[in-house]
């Protein structure tokens, strides 16, 4: 599956975030709270976003070794 790029250039919607890692709202604040989700940017209008790269590293960092 392959994330839509934003107005923002390389910043990824909380949207395109959720679909990307096919995981429900839900599940991503969990992790947020609990420091297990990738990095964010909070807007002053309160919208999320998250820089491609640390969505990138993020999987990463998750990824299991075969």
């Amino acid at each position: 599956m392959t994330a839509r790029r934003t107005t923002t250039g390389n910043l990824l919607t909380l949207a395109e975030v959720l679909d990307e890692l096919r995981v429900p709202r839900s599940t991503f604040f969990r992790w947020k709270a609990t420091g297990r989700a990738p990095r964010t940017i909070k807007y002053p209008n309160g919208s999320l976003y998250v820089r491609r790269r640390d969505l990138d590293t993020w999987l990463n960092d998750h990824e299991e070794a075969a």
